[in-house]
């Protein structure tokens, strides 16, 4: 049997059609409970911003909710996006997050904003470049110390000090891949959705990684790639529910705000244009039965040399994505 790696579920909190946020919210804590019953590594949670079929928006209270109803899975963000936060109330949300729930939380830094233009501007606090991003994590790295100082200025973040909480690097970039590499920290390559040159951006990191570099938390490079997955008893049962998906990128790449919509036959989804564009964007993607995904992930394992795997996964019906973390457990520990 070809080596099976950690599983971690990255969550964006889909709101379905004829669901409120508050019950999508609801569906997705007890859904962190059903990951830490099989064994799940990591549940980590996304951000975005004016997406009414998404409510991660204010991920590290999710992060906090989840965390305090189960008991050993690590959780986490995926990610916090930097340019929208102070990196201080970063330190201090997540130095509190590890003062509560010990060992248990990741951090998940991105570059990008998670949301359009106009509402990135309500929300910058930090700058977006490369050298911003950087010297954030720098100083992000000193609060979170055994001394608790950041590298910048002469300034504490008190409840941060001491827990030393893993930081990863999102990507979807080159750049993304070389800053993670240049500061010597974890690297969560975002393949389920910029599937392009995914292997060239992990080659680029592991090449670039230094363990040397002042913000290193790590001695060797460490990959974690995305994939889309969804698993049902049969192909077809599968390929039927993944159209909610494919709906819902569509509506992305158009513009179009509303809620997660009920499967359909395929060909009702746009123009067999469109349909090609979703499809070669989202070509990372594990949909049918558990034999059909297991090979399909073991594949996807080998081609990328990744480290840990982490699965997105959106159904309109909740049953149905618990459903099919079910079978992708029993598929694969």
């Amino acid at each position: 049997m070809a080596k099976h790696i950690p599983l971690n579920v990255l969550d964006h909190v889909s709101v379905s059609e004829g669901q409120t946020v508050s019950e999508a919210i609801e569906q997705s804590i007890e859904a962190a409970q059903l990951l830490d019953k099989l064994g799940f590594k990591r549940l980590w949670f996304g951000e975005h911003h004016n997406m009414i079929n998404l409510a991660s928006a204010a991920n590290s209270i999710l992060i906090a909710q989840a965390a305090m109803v189960t008991e050993k899975i690590r959780v986490g963000s995926g990610g916090i996006m930097l340019p929208n936060f102070a990196p201080l109330q970063v330190a201090e949300n997540f130095g509190t997050l590890a003062q509560m729930f010990p060992n248990r939380i990741d951090l998940g830094l991105g570059r990008a904003q998670g949301t359009d233009a106009r509402t990135a501007q309500l929300l910058i606090r930090s700058g977006s470049d490369p050298q911003s991003f950087a010297n954030s994590i720098y100083d992000l790295t000193g609060w979170f110390s055994d001394e608790g100082l950041a590298h910048s200025v002469p300034v504490t973040s008190n409840v941060g000090t001491g827990t030393n909480v893993p930081i990863w690097v999102l990507g979807s970039s080159m750049n993304g891949a070389s800053i993670a590499g240049q500061l010597g920290l974890p690297f969560s390559v975002a393949s389920h959705f910029t599937p392009d040159n995914y292997r060239e951006k992990i080659d680029l990191y592991r090449s670039t990684f230094k363990s040397t570099a002042p913000t290193a938390q790590i001695e060797e490079p460490y990959v974690m790639a995305g994939i889309n997955v969804l698993v049902a008893p049969t192909d077809e049962e599968a390929q039927r529910l993944w159209t909610t998906t494919q709906q819902f990128l569509l509506d992305a790449q158009t513009g179009k705000q509303q809620l997660l919509q009920p499967p359909v036959d395929p060909e009702e989804i746009g123009t067999e244009q469109e349909r090609a564009l979703i499809e070669s964007m989202f070509s990372n993607k594990a949909v049918g039965s558990p034999e059909t995904v297991r090979k399909k992930l073991e594949e996807f394992t080998e081609y990328s040399g990744a480290d840990e795997l982490i699965v997105v996964t959106y159904t309109y019906d909740p049953e149905d994505r618990k459903r099919s973390m079910e079978l992708l457990a029993e598929l694969w520990f």
